[in-house]
């Protein structure tokens, strides 16, 4: 159902599962995916932050979660729960991808905020190299 998009059906059985077993952390990650495919980010992340509250020994719901924060631009934050996401796995690929694009995005941040302290080449060509990388790996 996720795949086909079919978001009220897969939130229907999950939500039926969930009331005979609600602290399924399989479930419940499956459920904020269906809440993000919805368009409810902020309902998505509070799933996500019960989980990871929950089970903080599951690298899964921190790196969702920081996915989530990264869109926002709140990187930061998102840096954070990618951080714990590797604490939890160390080798979990994918939080260290995203853990990468996330120290990008932080890069970038400050270069833009240095180029308009004191606008300079050098900073704004950094800048586009950065943007330019995060980019050419975007799927």
């Amino acid at each position: 159902m996720l795949g086909a998009q079919e978001w009220a059906k897969a939130q229907v059985q999950a939500e039926q599962h969930l009331k005979t077993q609600p602290t399924d952390p399989q479930m419940r990650l499956l459920m904020s995916r269906i809440q993000e495919g919805q368009g409810l980010a902020a309902a998505a992340m509070a799933t996500l932050q019960g989980l990871t509250q929950s089970f903080p020994e599951l690298p899964e719901p921190h790196n969702n979660l920081a996915a989530l924060l990264a869109r926002q631009n709140r990187y930061a934050e998102a840096l954070l729960a990618l951080q714990a996401a590797v604490r939890a796995r160390p080798d979990y690929a994918t939080a260290l991808e995203n853990m990468g694009d996330v120290y990008v995005a932080l890069a970038i941040e400050a270069y833009q905020n240095a180029n308009r302290s004191m606008p300079q080449p050098r900073t704004a060509n950094k800048r586009l190299a950065a943007e330019q990388l995060l980019k050419a790996s975007a799927p």
